[in-house]
C-alpha cells in the first residue's frame, strides 16, 4: 500500500489510539505501507509558485520524520493536469529517486509508447549533467484506476476490479462484470490478465511491469481489502504454480517496484533515454486540452500570493526576532510576555493552509462551490493570523529599550494597513500630531519604492523619523466611481528608501490647505486627443502616450539611456481571437495623470477591466505596472483576456516561466486548436528578436498565448455555465470581482540563447528577477497605535548590504520542536541563485 498526501493522513493520525499508531509503525518498517513523495498535497504543478510547492514538501517531510521517523524515496503525482520538471528538481533535492507522473497528453503517451522511452531520465532543460536526474515511469493509458493499468484494453482490466463485483457499490461501465475466482475459472481468469499483462510490458524497455490497483475514493471499507487481496492471491498462486508461463506477480509498493527495475536494469546493462521539458498542455482525448484551469477563479490565484507573499515575510520576521530575543536575553528563551508559542501556531496554520491550496483541485479553481468557500475562508483566516505574527514581531524589534517590552493582547501594539484590500479601502486619519507608519521591506535587495496609503485628507506631510528629512510625496484622487472622486479619501503616495529586510519608521502629519503637491488630470477622450503638459521625465525612465482611437490606446515605450530605441505596444479596442477567447474593451474615453512621483492611465467608465500604468524614479521606472480590476460577474459563458500588440518579430516562439522557477520554450502551432496554445504562465512570460526583449512579470497564475507574431493573450478571467464532464459536476459562476497585477519590461538583446535538447533555454535578465521579487513580494505598511503613548522607537536593519543580485533569500523557516506547535532554537535558511540572461 502507499499513501500520498500528508494533510489527509495527518488527520487520520491525530483521531486514533496509541495501538493503531504502533500498527502504521509496525507496517511501515516491513515495507508493507509506503508513504510516497510525502507532500502536504499532491500539488498542482502548473498555477502553484516553487515557494508553495517547496513549504508543503517541507511541512509534509517534517511531519512525517517527527511522527513517524520516515523519509520518503518515490514520488507519486496522478492527478495533477500536467507535470513540470520544477517540481522533479524539487523533489530530487528532498531525497526521491524515483517518481511516477499519469496526466499526459494522449498523443506525446503514444509516442513515448512507440519509442518505448515511457519510463525516462528527467533532466532540467538548463543542467548540463546528470546531477539533478530522476527516475520517471509515465503511466501509458488514459487514466490511473484499475480499468486502465493492467493493460491496453480497460473492459478487460476492469473485470480485475473486484470492488466492482455484482452487489457492490461499484460496477464496470463496460457491461462485463468481475468475476470471483474460483478453482474453476482461475485458469481462464489468470491468461486473460496475463495477456494485457505481456501487451503492456511492450511498451517498456524492462521485463518489470507496475500495475496499480487504486481509484479515488477507495478502501475506504475492509471488505474491498479483503474482496482484492484474496481475488489476487489466487490469481499470483496459479502464477507461481505454472513456471511455464514465465511471470512472477506479487503485491508491493511503489520502492519495491523501482528496486525491481533498477535490479533488471543494470542486470541486462540498459540504458534509460534523457528527457528535458515540461508536459503542458494536456489533453485526455480529441482536441479537450485542459487549459481552461490555469485561469480559472482567478480572484482565489490572486488570494494565494497575497497569502504566500505575506507568509515568507512572516516567517523571516518572527526568525529574526527569536534570534533578536535570544541574543538580548543571552539564552534560548524568547522575551517572558512574547506570545512565541501562538505566533508559531499562526504560521504553522499558515503553512498548512497555504499548502492545502496548492492542491491540484484547489488553486486550479477546480473544486466544487462549497469546497472553493471553504479554501477561501481558511487563506483569508490565514492573512488575517499572520498580519499578527508581523506586527507582534516588529512590535519587538522596533523598541529601542527591550527591557520595556510588554505583549498585551487587547491593545495593538502596531496595526497592518489595509488599503490594498478589495473592495475597502479604511482612510488613516490625520491631525497636526505625526502617525507613525513602520514600512517593511521583506526582500533582500535595498528598494525605492512608493509607498501609498489612503488617507483622510488632501494635504499630508511626510518625513523619515529618524533623520527628520522630508520625503516627496503627492496626494492623488480615490475614483468612488470611474468618473467621480471621493471628497472624504485621498491617496497619498511618498518615495520610500528600504534597505533590504528592514523596519523603517515614517511619520505623516497633516499639512497646511494646499501645500501638498497635487495629481494634475488631464481627461483624454477619443475624439479629443491631446497633449498632456507636464514635468520632464528623468533619465532611463518609460514614456507612456496616447495614440488615436482607431487603433486603440497606444504606448511608445521609450528607453532613455539609448536615445533612438523605442517599442511600439498597444491594446485593441475590438474583440478578437476566435470563440474560445473575449477580448473586450468598452472604455468611452480615458484620465491620463500625470506627477513626480508616478502615472495612472485608466479607462472610463470600464465596466469590465481598468489598467494603469506607472511612472517611477530610479530602478522601478524601467518598468510599467499594469492593474487591472475584472469584473465580469454579468457575463455568460464568457472568457475575458487582455492583448498586448507589440512589433517584436518572435516568430511562432514564445516564452513562458515554470512555477517562478525557470523558462520554458513555447511554440504556437496553427494547425492546433486556440486551446491548445494556451500555456501556464505564473509569474513571467515574454516575446523576442535579435534586436528586443518584452517581458511581462505578473504577480498571479494565469494563462497565456501568443497566437500571432508579437501578441501576447493574457487570460483574465472565465464564466462558464456547463460542467465539462471531467469530474467536477458544475459551471464555474462565482465569479468575484478581481484585481491582477504585471509590470511591463523592455530590454534590448545582444546575445543569444544555449541550447537545450533541440529548444532554446532562456533566462530572465537580472532586471527582470529584481522586478518580479519586488512585485511579488512589495513592502508591507504598518500603523502605528495610540502614537502620544508610543515608546522611543528606532529602525531594525538586519543586513549591512544586500545580498547579490542573483541570490534569493527564499524563507528563514524557523522549525518545531519536538514539543508539537512550539517553536525550535533553529531555523532553515533557504537561499535560491538563479539563473539570470547575460544578453
Amino acid at each position: 500500500m502507499i499513501w500520498a498526501e500528508i494533510s489527509f493522513f495527518s488527520k487520520w493520525w491525530n483521531d486514533i489510539d496509541e495501538q493503531k499508531r504502533a500498527m502504521v509503525k509496525r507496517l511501515l518498517k516491513a515495507g508493507q505501507l509506503e508513504m510516497v513523495t510525502g507532500g502536504w498535497v499532491m500539488s498542482d504543478e502548473a498555477n502553484s509558485h516553487y515557494f508553495a510547492m517547496l513549504d508543503q514538501l517541507m511541512e509534509g517531510h517534517q511531519w512525517l520524520q517527527r511522527h513517524l521517523g520516515v523519509k520518503p524515496s518515490a514520488g507519486w503525482a496522478v492527478d495533477p493536469f500536467g507535470h513540470s520538471p520544477s517540481m522533479t528538481y524539487l523533489l530530487k533535492g528532498a531525497g526521491l529517486q524515483n517518481m511516477v507522473i499519469q496526466r499526459v497528453h494522449y498523443a506525446i503517451k503514444k509516442h513515448f509508447a512507440q519509442q518505448h522511452t515511457l519510463e525516462f531520465l528527467w533532466r532540467q532543460s538548463w543542467d548540463s549533467s546528470s546531477h539533478n536526474d530522476i527516475t520517471c515511469h509515465m503511466m501509458p493509458f488514459y487514466s490511473y484506476d484499475v480499468a486502465h493499468t493492467c493493460g491496453p484494453n480497460p473492459s478487460v482490466c476492469c473485470q480485475f476490479d473486484f470492488q466492482r463485483l455484482p452487489g457492490r457499490r461499484l460496477s464496470c461501465p463496460w457491461r462485463i462484470a468481475p468475476q470471483p475466482i474460483t478453482e474453476e475459472n482461475v485458469r481462464e481468469r489468470a491468461l486473460l490478465l496475463l495477456d494485457q499483462y505481456r501487451q503492456k510490458s511492450r511498451l517498456f524497455r524492462s521485463s518489470v511491469l507496475l500495475a496499480p490497483l487504486g481509484d479515488d475514493f477507495r478502501y475506504t471499507e475492509s471488505s474491498e481489502w479483503d474482496v482484492q487481496f484474496n481475488n489476487y492471491q489466487k490469481l499470483f498462486d496459479y502464477f507461481d504454480q505454472h513456471p511455464e508461463l514465465h511471470i512472477k506477480a506479487r503485491f508491493g509498493t511503489l520502492s519495491d517496484y523501482f528496486q525491481a527495475l533498477h535490479r533488471r536494469l543494470n542486470a541486462t546493462g540498459t540504458k534509460l533515454p534523457t528527457v528535458r521539458g515540461d508536459f503542458f498542455t494536456y489533453a485526455d482525448r480529441d482536441d479537450h486540452y485542459w487549459s481552461g484551469y490555469f485561469t480559472s477563479r482567478p480572484f482565489y490565484k490572486r488570494l494565494d500570493r497575497s497569502l504566500e507573499s505575506l507568509l515568507r515575510a512572516s516567517e523571516i520576521l518572527f526568525s529574526l526576532t527569536l534570534a533578536d530575543m535570544r541574543r538580548f536575553r543571552g539564552d534560548d528563551h524568547p522575551a517572558d510576555t512574547f506570545p512565541a508559542q501562538e505566533l508559531f501556531a499562526h504560521i504553522t496554520s499558515g503553512r498548512r493552509n497555504l499548502g492545502l491550496f496548492q492542491h491540484h483541485d484547489g488553486i486550479t479553481g477546480t473544486s466544487r462551490d462549497p469546497v472553493v468557500l471553504d479554501y477561501g475562508t481558511r487563506l483569508f483566516h490565514s492573512i488575517l493570523n499572520l498580519r499578527q505574527v508581523l506586527q507582534d514581531s516588529a512590535h519587538w524589534l522596533l523598541l529601542m529599550d527591550k527591557k520595556k517590552y510588554l505583549h498585551d493582547s487587547s491593545k495593538a501594539f502596531l496595526l497592518m494597513a489595509t488599503q490594498d484590500a478589495l473592495p475597502l479601502k479604511m482612510p488613516l486619519l490625520l491631525s497636526d500630531k505625526p502617525r507613525t507608519l513602520v514600512i517593511f521591506n521583506p526582500t533582500e535587495q535595498f528598494r525605492t519604492s512608493v509607498i501609498s496609503v489612503v488617507i483622510d485628507s488632501p494635504d499630508a506631510a511626510v518625513v523619515e523619523a529618524e533623520t527628520g528629512r522630508a520625503v516627496d510625496s503627492q496626494v492623488s484622487a480615490v475614483w468612488v466611481e470611474p468618473s467621480r472622486a471621493s471628497t472624504e479619501a485621498f491617496q497619498l503616495d511618498f518615495v520610500a528608501e528600504l534597505p533590504p529586510l528592514s523596519l523603517v519608521i515614517y511619520h505623516v502629519t497633516e499639512a497646511s490647505v494646499g501645500s501638498s503637491f497635487r495629481a494634475q488630470y488631464t481627461f483624454l477622450h477619443h475624439s479629443k486627443t491631446q497633449a498632456v503638459p507636464g514635468p520632464a521625465l528623468p533619465e532611463g525612465a518609460a514614456a507612456v502616450g496616447s495614440g488615436p482611437p482607431a487603433a486603440g490606446p497606444v504606448s511608445v515605450v521609450r528607453n532613455q539611456s539609448q536615445p533612438g530605441k523605442e517599442r511600439r505596444l498597444s491594446v485593441p479596442a475590438q474583440p478578437g481571437g476566435g470563440p474560445a477567447l473575449l477580448f473586450t474593451r468598452t472604455s468611452s474615453g480615458s484620465g491620463l495623470q500625470r506627477s513626480g512621483l508616478l502615472r495612472h492611465h485608466h479607462p472610463l467608465p470600464a465596466r469590465h477591466a481598468q489598467s494603469e500604468l506607472y511612472h517611477l524614479d530610479g530602478p522601478a521606472g524601467r518598468s510599467l505596472e499594469i492593474s487591472n480590476l475584472v469584473d465580469i460577474r454579468s457575463e455568460v459563458n464568457n472568457e475575458l483576456a487582455m492583448r498586448l500588440l507589440t512589433d517584436v518579430a518572435n516568430g511562432n516562439r514564445f516564452y513562458t516561466d515554470l512555477n517562478g522557477f525557470q523558462m520554458q520554450q513555447r511554440r504556437t502551432l496553427p494547425k492546433l486548436p486556440l486551446q491548445a496554445n494556451v500555456y501556464p504562465m505564473t509569474s513571467a512570460a515574454l516575446l523576442q528578436d535579435s534586436a528586443s526583449r518584452l517581458t511581462l512579470l505578473s504577480a498571479q497564475s494565469q494563462g497565456v498565448a501568443s497566437l500571432k507574431p508579437g501578441e501576447l493573450e493574457v487570460m483574465l478571467d472565465r464564466r462558464l455555465q456547463q460542467d465539462d464532464n471531467r469530474g467536477l459536476g458544475q459551471g464555474v459562476t462565482d465569479n468575484k470581482l478581481t484585481a491582477s497585477l504585471y509590470r511591463l519590461l523592455v530590454e534590448d538583446r545582444r546575445g543569444g540563447a544555449q541550447s537545450g535538447g533541440g529548444a532554446s533555454v532562456e533566462h530572465l535578465s537580472l532586471l527582470a528577477h529584481l522586478s518580479s521579487l519586488s512585485l511579488s513580494h512589495p513592502p508591507i505598511t504598518m500603523v502605528a497605535t495610540g502614537d502620544e503613548q508610543l515608546p522611543k522607537l528606532r529602525p531594525f536593519q538586519p543586513l549591512r548590504s544586500s545580498l547579490p543580485c542573483d541570490v534569493h533569500l527564499l524563507n528563514l523557516r524557523t522549525l518545531e520542536d519536538e514539543q508539537v506547535e512550539t517553536p525550535s532554537v533553529e531555523a532553515a535558511l533557504l537561499l535560491h541563485r538563479k539563473g539570470f540572461d547575460c544578453g
